[in-house]
C-alpha cells in the first residue's frame, strides 16, 4: 500500500511540473508551427525571446507589472493586452484566458505570438527581447539544432 501511495504521489507532482523546453527541442517546434521567418523574424529572435522571458518554462507566471497585469507562459503573454486572467482591465486580443498559456500545449501559445507580431510594436512588444535580443547575432540560437 505504501509502494502504491508513493507511486501516486510521484506520478502527481510529475503531472504538475512545468515542461521547460529545451533550445533544440523548441526550435524544431517553432519551425514546424511556421515561425521561422514569421513576420520577417527569424527563428533565432523568437528562442532568444522565449528563453529571456521565460528561460522555456511553459507553465511559468510572472511576478504582478507596475499596472498589475500579470504575463504567462513560455512566451510570457501579458493580461492587461493579450489575455484575459479575471483581474483587472484587459484588451485581450488573443481573445483567450490566460490560463491557457501556462500548460504544456503551447500551440495556443504560439498563435498568441502570431497575433502579437502583427501588432505596430512587432516583438518590441517582448521587453526581453528587446533587451537581450533586438540587433544581435542570434544563429547561436539555433546552432546544432539541424533546423
Amino acid at each position: 500500500m505504501k509502494v502504491l501511495a508513493f507511486t501516486l504521489l510521484c506520478l502527481l507532482v510529475a503531472a504538475n511540473e512545468a515542461k521547460v523546453f529545451g533550445k533544440c527541442e523548441l526550435a524544431r517546434l517553432l519551425k514546424k508551427h511556421g515561425m521561422d521567418g514569421y513576420q520577417g523574424y527569424s527563428l533565432g529572435n523568437w528562442i532568444c525571446m522565449a528563453y529571456f522571458e521565460s528561460r522555456f518554462n511553459t507553465r511559468l507566471k510572472g511576478p504582478k507589472n507596475s499596472d498589475s497585469s500579470h504575463d504567462y507562459g513560455i512566451f510570457q503573454i501579458n493580461s492587461r493586452w493579450w489575455c484575459s486572467n479575471g483581474q483587472g482591465k484587459t484588451n485581450n486580443g488573443c481573445k483567450a484566458s490566460c490560463s491557457k498559456f501556462t500548460n504544456d500545449d503551447i500551440s495556443d501559445d504560439i498563435w498568441c505570438a502570431k497575433r502579437i507580431v502583427q501588432d505596430p510594436n512587432k516583438m518590441s512588444a517582448w521587453v526581453a527581447w528587446r533587451n537581450y535580443c533586438r540587433g544581435r547575432d542570434l544563429s547561436s540560437w539555433t546552432r546544432g539544432c539541424r533546423v
